[in-house]
């Protein structure tokens, strides 16, 4: 438990990954993939339990290894690529509750593709998300200028360039832009209300997130991987 209140941990991981094979078992710095979260639970003692939502055997099989998680099996309709993460969370907490016998508070998804990250990292998630009373927290990391949304642009099927965001025409230096955020992947916590009755990880209004301080890399190409491998040699200090 935290603060009094009862803690399933989900790890989605599923065995159809297009951008990298297997993505959740493939090995980084010589671990599989799915390792570094497993393991990573020993240090959160405060879980009360931990599922890893998969539709494959052989993630099942790495997953189980580290002895911190029992597997909850996805039914077809949420194992393709278009499946939100939702349902998939959702799916797991009524699993979970059934079988248990008892509800649950709080739910934190850990997605295998942020190895980098920490326990002070997942717990300052779930602490924010009960100070506030919230129905999600999601970490975030501060987007370069570069990136801004209001510097991206367009191009329609005839050649024309444009804006994608109507705004970005008034934008003369990048003193003018307000920071932007996105999803570094390290945690999302939720209250299990919300999950029981929700269809997306956003609740409008009653959202909110915490702002990473270290640098954090979501795996999709195998150009990631490279970097994640390199980052956690300068963490090493090797």
């Amino acid at each position: 438990m935290r603060q009094g209140k009862k803690i399933l941990v989900v790890i989605p991981a599923r065995g159809g990954s297009k951008g990298i094979p297997h993505k959740n078992i493939v090995p980084v710095a010589g671990v599989p993939l799915v390792h570094y979260t497993t393991e990573l639970l020993k240090e959160l003692d405060w879980v009360d339990d931990a599922v890893v939502s998969t539709d494959d055997p052989a993630i099942a099989e790495e997953a189980l290894r580290s002895g911190t998680a029992e597997i909850t099996w996805r039914p077809a309709d949420l194992s393709g690529d278009r499946v939100g993460d939702m349902p998939v969370l959702s799916h797991a907490l009524a699993e979970r509750e059934s079988s248990k016998g008892f509800s649950y508070d709080v739910v934190v998804m850990l997605q295998p593709t942020s190895p980098l990250r920490t326990a002070v990292e997942v717990e300052e998630c779930v602490d924010t998300l009960l100070a506030g009373n919230w129905d999600s927290a999601w970490t975030v990391s501060e987007t370069d200028t570069s990136y801004h949304p209001k510097k991206q642009v367009q191009i329609a099927s005839n050649g024309e360039l444009s804006f994608f965001l109507d705004s970005g025409k008034s934008v003369v230096a990048r003193q003018e832009l307000q920071p932007a955020y996105h999803r570094n992947g390290v945690a999302y916590a939720f209250s299990a209300a919300f999950v029981r009755d929700a269809t997306s990880v956003f609740s409008p209004g009653r959202s909110t997130a915490v702002v990473s301080s270290r640098p954090h890399i979501s795996i999709d190409t195998p150009a990631d991987l490279e970097r994640v491998e390199k980052a956690m040699k300068e963490r090493a200090g090797r």
